[in-house]
Parts: C-alpha cells; structure tokens; sequence
C-alpha cells in the first residue's frame, strides 16, 4: 500500500486522537470548506459493517481481496479486529457547485476503523439508472499514527496511485490532498474548535440550492455593472441573490411539506434597497406593500434582511398578525426593543449573545424557533426561522399575554413607560383581515423610537479642524520636548500614555472629547499621520520605519506624480521638517507641492463648542 505523505502533528498535541476524528468528520459533512468547487454533500446514516458487506458492495472477489487488505493494512501490529463489524459505514453524495456531470452521481462510500484510526473512501458514480461503476484508482486512506503517545504523524495511502483520475471538481488531485487538505486536518485536529452557531444550509437540500444559487447568479449577475450605488456590488448583489436562494428553496420545501399550490406571500421589513423584494417577486413570490399598520394579518411569511431596529419586533409582529405568519430574520445590528442592546454574558461573543436573545425572543412569541447559517459573504449570517407555534390557536390569548409581559419587561428595563397589549384575542383565522382599525398609535408600539434622519457621527471626524489641530499640535510638542535636541538625528521624541497625555488637555476639551467614541484616544488615532498609537502609549510617527506598525508595514511607495491633498504636518511644524524627500512623502511639503481635494466636505459640528 503506497504512501503518499507522512505530515507531523506539532509537539505535544494534546487533542490526539479525538481531534483526528473530529477534523475527519469536518472533511466528511463539510468539503465544500476546502474544496470550493464543492457546494456540500448529502450523507447517510452510519452503520457498522463487516466484511460480507464489503465483498457483496463490491461483487467482484479479485476486487475485494484487494480493497480489504487495504483496508487491513496499516495501523499498529496490536491493533486487531475482534468485532464482527469493525467499519462504521457511511454514503456521502458530492454535491458540486456548478453540475457537469449531468445525471452522473457522485458518491464516496466512508469507512471508519476507530481501531486502526483510520479512514477510507471508497468512490463510484451511480447513473440514472442505477447502475453502479467504482472508481477503483481513486480509493485512498488518511491514518493517525502513533510512534509514542507524544509524537503523532498523518498518513496519506491510495490504492493504486498510478491509476488515480482527477477533474478537479469530485475528483481533487493528489498533490492538492497532500498539499491542501492534510495540513488543513492537522490544523483542526489540534485546534478542535467547536462553532458557536450550527453549520450552514442546515434547514435546507443543499443540492436543491446549489441548483438554484447557480441560476439566480446567471441571471442577476448583469446588475452587478449596472450596480447605482457606491457599496460593493460583487457583496451586495450576490448576497442578496443567495438570500434569495435560501428563501426560495424554504417556502418550496414548505409547500411540499404541506401540500400547497399557491405561492406564500410575504413583506419585507427594513428591506433597505429593496434588490431582495425584487428577486423574490421577479421569481413569482407574492410581495405585499406594507401599509401604515403594524399587523400584517394576510401575510404568511414577514422577513428582516438586516432590519436594525426591526429585528427584535419581527417575531412580536407575525406572531400578533395572525397564527399562521412564519418569519426569517437575519439579524445584524445589535437592538433590543427601545434602543442599542446591552450585554449581559461576557463569556459568548456579542454575537452569538444577540442572536441568543432573538431566539428568546421567538420562543416567547410563540415560536419553534430553528437557527441556520447562510452562505453569504458577510461575517453576521446566522438566521432565524420561526415556521410553526409552541401553542395551540385556543391558547392565543394566553400566548398573548406571555409575549405583553415580555415586552413590557424589556421597556421598564429601557425606563419607559407603556401601556399593556391591546391585541384583540378571538382566534380569528390565517387570513382574515382582523384588526382593520389599527393605527400606528396603537398603544403596545408605543415609545419606539427609530434612529434619527441623519445619524450623528461621533468618531471624532466631524471634530472642528482647528480644535483637532490644537490638541495635536500640544500633544506632539510635549512628546518632542521630552528627549534633547541635538541635531544629531531626527527627533523622534519620548512616549507617554494616553491617561498622560489626557492630564495636558484642559477640563472643557475633555469633556467635549468625551462625548465622541473612544474620547481622546479616537482623536490621537486618527491623527495617524502625527501619532502611534501601541499598547495604550502614544508615540511621534517616524516614517522612515515601515516597521513602526502593523499597517505601514503593507504601504506601497508614493506613486511619481501622485496628487497630495493633505499637507506635511511635520514639514510645516516639526522643528527639523519632515524626516522624507518631499518625492518619498505622501504628504505636501509647502503649498507648491498641494493639489486641492475634490471630495465634497464633510459637515462640521458647529455646535460643539
């Protein structure tokens, strides 16, 4: 038996040999992690198997007695198969990105040997009809070896090397196997982190999306250089159209699972640039435009695609519009009902925490509440669903005076003051237009408060321009006149900390200061041209090092003939100028050397003093 590769596990793993299994099993349910011309795959369930399975799996003995002293081979002498059933057996069908091996499925049987520790795979194609051909050049082996129990190694074995096919789609080759894929298991297996979140399409047949995801690209991918706005259309549009897939895919499922032969109408709320309702509708779903009411009462599905402030009453609202309204929601920015949300666990990130509490907030809607993740180029994509209620409709009234407790009890948190719940509870049906009175007044929305029309900035860049050169240009003569100037070299001055720095500022400026995020040390960073900012101490930039931080390290030189619209802060106020030629420096040196901006001008706090 061949080996490919013998790759060494750092000293002292101590997550050996659970981690092996663990990264294994990564491999196994989630290739598309690795190989990314793989959208996932669709596995059995395991069961243990002997070595009649084997030979009738395989119904050709020459074959076999190859195949099975393969799969004996390997592994400590000690290591020896008592049971009956020494593999644990699975079927894992490869589900590739874009489909080009029309009916041709590709299938890998999987055989654990927790013995051995050791695993095998064994691949074949099953037609449309059927039948069933082994790729037999391509079946191959990763084993954990143990010289000691500090010093592991992992192994790479193919059965017949030579004749090893490769498309580089379900097939990889064997250098990306030894150069690609054991370094990645090694890194899991030592690492053996768990996710916070469950893996992604976890609601959904991966293969029914990959095919849909690959359509919907094709056909919106024109917007893409016709995009109107200045973010990112590549993110944006391709985010939206896998949105769009996932949801597509959800209600088709839905209506099979329920027999259904209309299409589900929804609204989007908080729908931002409105691509997603545009997808959806131009697919055949039914959008309904929100009226100036809350209740949305013949409406199966409300969805909240990164819908801010929306995001916690989404689950309030369908559950109050009526007992068949289903919700998604995408949550993103951190809200609670009445304001920004606080932490309250420091040990979950505050994204899984968020996400934590919208569950909560689900269940005490009424909610079987079930979480996804979406494969969407964006680090906030966790969903939530809520397809089916935790109650029955003649318990409605009581459901409702849950969720009014709920809510009362975040706003008393928040320090306001609202009235209880005037929902009418009769149990009217899925698609009745109940409620018709209701108005934005009503009184259990009362003393939300959306975001103003034009948010303030508070990251010191709105900051009048003469009140930030003030305090630099008293911070940088401070740090310059702690060291002797000799004339000797250039003076890089001395260093002190930003609490330091913040006893040479007056009372009125920090208190100014304060009301911006981050306060002074915001200000003294964005000073970057002046200021390093490390390890809480504040330091004159020298920019001759390129070493000084993390980013100059990745500045490209100044192109010749660049148009500098800033001025050289150390050229018009370092006592020895600027430590660069003016062709080296990014900045102007003397107003012959400025090239007027012809960005527009951001508007200033005329009212900060």
């Amino acid at each position: 038996m061949p080996k490919l590769l013998d790759l060494k596990f750092p000293a002292e793993s101590k997550t050996l040999p659970e981690g092996f299994w663990s990264a294994v099993d990564v491999w196994i349910k989630k290739p598309h992690v690795v190989n990314k011309r793989l959208c996932g795959v669709k596995e059995t369930e395991s069961e243990n198997v002997g070595r009649e399975a084997l030979e009738l799996l395989l119904d050709d003995p020459e074959l076999s007695h190859d195949v099975l002293s393969f799969l004996s081979s390997g592994g400590s002498p000690a290591q020896t198969h008592e049971e009956d059933k020494p593999w644990s057996s699975s079927v894992r069908t490869i589900i590739p990105k874009v489909n080009c091996y029309g009916t041709k499925l590709h299938k890998e049987v999987i055989l654990k040997d927790f013995a051995r520790q050791q695993v095998s795979f064994l691949p074949f194609e099953e037609d449309s009809g059927g039948q069933v051909s082994l790729k037999r050049g391509n079946i191959h082996q990763i084993q954990l070896i143990s010289q000691d129990c500090e010093e592991w190694a992992l192994e790479l074995h193919a059965l017949t090397p030579d004749a090893w096919f490769s498309d580089g789609v379900a097939y990889p080759k064997l250098p990306w196997l030894s150069t690609d894929l054991l370094p990645k298991l090694v890194r899991w297996a030592t690492e053996c982190k768990s996710s916070e979140f469950k893996s992604t399409l976890s609601l959904l047949p991966v293969e029914k999306y990959s095919l849909m995801y690959q359509q919907l690209k094709e056909k919106y991918k024109a917007m893409v250089k016709v995009w109107p706005e200045v973010t990112d259309p590549e993110k944006f549009v391709y985010e939206d159209v896998a949105i769009a897939t996932y949801l597509l895919v959800l209600w088709a499922e839905e209506r099979e699972e329920k027999g259904l032969t209309g299409r589900q109408s929804f609204v989007d709320l908080g729908c931002g640039n409105g691509l997603l309702v545009h997808i959806l509708t131009n697919e055949g779903e039914k959008a309904i435009t929100p009226s100036e009411r809350f209740l949305f009462p013949g409406t199966d599905w409300l969805i909240g695609n990164h819908s801010d402030e929306l995001t916690p009453w989404i689950p309030v609202i369908a559950a109050r519009s009526s007992y068949c309204c289903r919700y998604f929601v995408l949550p993103c920015c951190f809200f609670d009902f009445y304001g920004k949300y606080q932490r309250r666990q420091c040990k979950k990130s505050q994204y899984k925490e968020y996400i934590d509490f919208i569950s909560e907030v689900s269940q005490v809607s009424g909610f079987n509440t079930e979480e996804d993740c979406l494969r969407i180029p964006s680090t906030k994509r966790v969903c939530l669903v809520g397809k089916s209620r935790n109650y029955q409709l003649p318990d409605e009234a009581e459901a409702e005076q849950r969720r009014a407790h709920y809510v009362k009890s975040r706003q008393t948190a928040s320090g306001i003051t609202v009235q209880g719940s005037d929902i009418r509870n009769d149990g009217e049906s899925c698609h009745e237009n109940r409620d018709n009175d209701r108005t934005p007044r009503s009184s259990w929305g009362a003393g939300f408060q959306p975001r103003d029309r034009v948010e303030m900035v508070r990251n010191c860049a709105s900051l009048p321009r003469d009140f930030v050169d003030g305090v630099v240009l008293r911070v940088a003569n401070v740090l310059l006149g702690m060291t002797e100037d000799d004339g000797s070299d250039w003076n890089r001055g001395g260093s002190l900390s930003v609490s330091e720095v913040a006893g040479l500022l007056e009372q009125e400026t920090l208190q100014l200061l304060k009301k911006e995020c981050g306060g002074l040390q915001t200000l003294l960073k964005n000073s970057h041209q002046v200021f390093r900012v490390e390890g809480g101490r504040v330091y004159i930039r020298d920019w001759r090092d390129r070493n000084a931080s993390r980013a100059n390290t990745k500045r490209t030189p100044v192109a010749p003939g660049a148009l500098k619209t800033r001025p050289c802060w150390f050229y018009d106020h370092h006592p020895q100028r600027c430590p660069l030629q003016a062709e080296h420096c990014a900045f102007a040196h003397g107003p012959g050397d400025l090239r007027p901006s012809t960005r527009p001008l951001k508007k200033i706090k005329h009212n900060a003093f």
